[in-house]
Parts: C-alpha cells; structure tokens; sequence
C-alpha cells in the first residue's frame, strides 16, 4: 500500500515507481486528488498493469494489478 495523500506530482508516481521495483502483480495507492490519480494511472498502465480506481471519501484508491 502506498499512501501518496497530501503529496503533488510527480511524488505519487516516484513512490508507485520505488514501489513497483518489487515487480509483485498487485499494489495499492491512495491518493487525494484527480491529478495524481491520473498520473500514477498513466504510469502503471505503462508498465502493463491495469487499474481500476474507487473513491473513498475524497480520496482516489487506485488498484493495480498485472
């Protein structure tokens, strides 16, 4: 899980990027605006994994999966 609330670009997708190194098939980030959700969702489907994102009060989690 990490936990990018709080946090402007590109932060939220450098901590999915240190994250994903572990090259595991599924990850969680939360994140607190549309931005980062986009760009951490731009980046993960990049790299071949799909995302599916649910609000959660104000904040974006997004599920990343191979």
């Amino acid at each position: 899980m990490v936990d990018a609330r709080g946090l402007s670009c590109p932060m939220p997708v450098m901590m999915t990027q240190k994250a994903m190194k572990s090259k595991e098939d599924y990850y969680e980030v939360l994140v607190d605006n549309k931005t980062p959700c986009e760009n951490v969702t731009r980046y993960a489907q990049s790299q071949g994994y799909n995302v599916e994102v649910e609000e959660k009060g104000g904040d974006y989690l997004l599920k990343i999966s191979k």
